[in-house]
């Protein structure tokens, strides 16, 4: 396998600004020191609570966003190596058509004023399809691709589902063969039978056309039948990354614990011990020191309090941030 992306110490850090002269007072640390890679035709979920950094994680890897400092190794269609981290709007545009984006709202992320064929060969008008046949031609063979037949063309996105919005979005996400496509949570706005046909044809897609997904989400449950590997975030931290099914039956850090006790098992026999964390979500402007997690843990020790945990790799492909990561038996879900 060929590794498309490689994520270096990647950090974002946002200002705060106070007074009449708007001085710095602090800063967000939004993403701080996050590193991991994807190879094509993975998949790999990135997980944890709301504000723990997944998608300002994802947008400076799209450059959507300026990162305060790392490297974002992309590998290009010519095979070379390039860092998209220093890179100016202008450098970045011909990398724009590998990196392609699925949104999480199907409907806001959609032009009204457009039709179908307009919103799907927007990308190829952008990047020199000029002739309207042959436009027409591959929009075609897109919705074929995501299962919606070419007499939509001409509709308007408030005609149709939301199962049927996010296919029209996946398709021009796909519309100039991107290499990565990073999925911002994008069933959680869909109904639950529809979440299923959705996930179902992402990975069909992936098998046919070899794509690299960078999928983040809430919902454990999907992001153990999509990923390969899934990294798991607390206040701008990778604090866990493993292959899928290591991570959810042999759980290393205590809050990758507590995440998972939350996943419901499909076996009225079994009763799940939810972990409830006490206190709040880490501050990112106020960070604790030593481990971040250490307030709310329940296997917390007063070197918790002052030591810092390097991500280190236990098991191989296997990594957590913990100090205690070799002495804990922590529960996991069980395999199915």
């Amino acid at each position: 396998m060929t590794r498309i992306l490689d994520v270096r110490a990647l950090r974002k850090h946002f200002p705060i600004r106070r007074g009449l002269l708007s001085r710095i007072a602090g800063h967000v640390r939004a993403v701080d020191d996050v590193s991991f890679t994807i190879e094509s035709g993975e998949t790999l979920s990135l997980v944890g609570e709301s504000g723990c950094g997944k998608t300002t994680t994802s947008r400076c890897i799209l450059r959507a966003i300026k990162p305060t400092s790392g490297e974002i190794r992309f590998r290009t269609e010519s095979g070379t190596e390039i860092d998209l981290a220093p890179l100016e709007a202008r450098q970045l545009r011909p990398l724009r058509r590998q990196m392609q984006m699925i949104f999480q709202d199907p409907f806001s992320s959609l032009n009204p004023r457009m039709t179908i064929a307009e919103i799907i060969g927007e990308p190829l008008l952008v990047n020199g399809v000029i002739d309207s046949t042959a436009r027409t031609r591959r929009v075609e063979e897109l919705l074929e691709l995501v299962q919606l037949p070419s007499a939509y063309l001409n509709r308007y996105p408030h005609a149709f589902s939301g199962g049927q919005r996010q296919r029209i979005g996946i398709a021009r996400a796909l519309a100039l063969n991107p290499s990565l496509v990073v999925a911002d949570e994008p069933v959680s706005a869909l109904d639950v039978s529809v979440q299923a046909q959705i996930v179902n044809l992402m990975l069909d897609l992936q098998d046919r056309l070899g794509i690299a997904f960078l999928f983040v989400a809430h919902d454990l449950s999907v992001v153990k039948h999509v990923s390969h590997r899934v990294a798991v975030m607390y206040a701008g931290r990778i604090v866990e990354i493993a292959p899928t099914r290591a991570l959810f039956e042999t759980p290393r850090h205590p809050y990758t614990e507590a995440l998972l006790s939350a996943v419901p098992v499909p076996d009225p026999r079994r009763r799940s011990q939810r972990i409830v964390l006490e206190g709040d979500v880490a501050d990112p402007s106020d960070l604790p020191q030593g481990c971040h997690f250490h307030p709310r843990c329940r296997y917390a020790t007063e070197a918790c309090k002052t030591e810092t945990p390097p991500l280190t790799e236990i098991t191989p492909g296997h990594s957590v941030r913990c100090i205690r990561a070799t002495e804990l038996t922590l529960t996991g879900v069980p395999a199915q």
